[in-house]
């Protein structure tokens, strides 16, 4: 698969009636043009979806063997499961990684993107499916394989490997009110696209049974801390609960170490499930309730998906769903 050509400098300084020298001085911060030049520069520039290059002329035209990962944190469990799948596929193939974080935000996304495609790396993975209309545009501009990870609810840019999140929270939620729970509270932390994806199916569980949704928010990271604050904040504000769903393992596991220390049985008194399975979640007793996602091979199989189309494979499927498992473990 050859590499499609990106806009030039020169494509923009013939739109815009002025030198290659000057577009570059302009794109790179110079105060010598005008601002009325600049701001056609910049107009043309955004228009065309251009990329900087900052990798020799031979890689823009050949293979660089660089795969782009785009990560929204480096520290989550997650997101390291994923890499080491990725890696395990990507290191026999003679490809390496260009790794860049973005920390859940749109526009660092935008940044980092950018940065990526500016060294010409073949493939991409992306950990989002919902993107800003610049990274759409760069996207599209540098025509390179691209595979989105961890969602195969939204519709995807090119192709999607991972598990349906709605669905899967819809099926743990279910299993907590065939257990008999009714005042269940879905604690949401980061409000990402996929924390929103498993309220929405927490809701329906929750309305397609007469129950009332509720749901705690915090935009902070996921934490045992944040977790533990918003245990709190249930006790005083939803004290008949009976059942917490959180948006991942970090959550829950907090959550369950307050009720610890409140002296909180648990599942006596309150249930608790997470998402994703934490090896700590899994080995602590009673082992947490959770959602099993195979992040690992999520990883392996976007790699592998990368690799077939670099090798000029067609695309066969735009979504790859691999499932999750629900685990009731202990503390339902």
């Amino acid at each position: 698969m050859s590499k499609k050509k990106r806009p030039t400098l020169q494509d923009i300084a013939d739109r815009v009636g002025a030198t290659k020298m000057t577009v570059s001085r302009c794109l790179r911060g110079a105060d010598n043009v005008s601002e009325k030049m600049r701001e056609r520069i910049f107009a043309e520039a955004e228009a065309l979806g251009y990329i900087p290059n900052r990798a020799p002329d031979l890689l823009s035209k050949a293979k660089s063997h660089a795969v782009g990962v785009l990560l929204p944190s480096l520290t989550n469990q997650v997101f390291a499961d994923v890499i080491k799948g990725v890696e395990s596929v990507t290191e026999h193939a003679g490809y390496h990684l260009m790794l860049a974080h973005y920390g859940y935000s749109p526009e660092i996304e935008e940044r980092s993107l950018s940065a990526l495609l500016s060294y010409n790396v073949d493939g991409l993975i992306l950990s989002e499916s919902q993107h800003t209309e610049r990274t759409l545009r760069m996207l599209e501009t540098a025509g390179v394989p691209t595979v989105e990870i961890m969602d195969t609810h939204s519709r995807p840019f090119q192709q999607a490997v991972g598990f349906d999140n709605v669905q899967a929270a819809y099926d743990m939620v279910r299993e907590m009110i065939r257990r008999g729970r009714r005042s269940i509270v879905y604690l949401a932390v980061r409000l990402d696209a996929r924390t929103l994806q498993r309220q929405e199916g927490y809701a329906r569980a929750m309305t397609e049974a007469g129950l009332q949704p509720v749901t705690l928010r915090s935009e902070q990271r996921s934490s045992f801390s944040v977790g533990a604050t918003l245990l709190a904040r249930i006790l005083a504000e939803n004290p008949d609960t009976d059942a917490i769903f959180c948006t991942n393992d970090d959550v829950a596991i907090g959550a369950y170490f307050e009720c610890q220390r409140r002296g909180i049985q648990v599942p006596e008194a309150i249930a608790i499930a997470g998402f994703h399975g934490h090896d700590v979640g899994q080995v602590m007793v009673p082992r947490l309730a959770s959602v099993i996602t195979p992040r690992e091979a999520v990883g392996q199989r976007a790699a592998q998906e990368l690799l077939a189309r670099l090798s000029g494979q067609p695309l066969e499927t735009t979504s790859i769903d691999l499932g999750y498992r629900i685990e009731c473990g202990g503390t339902l």
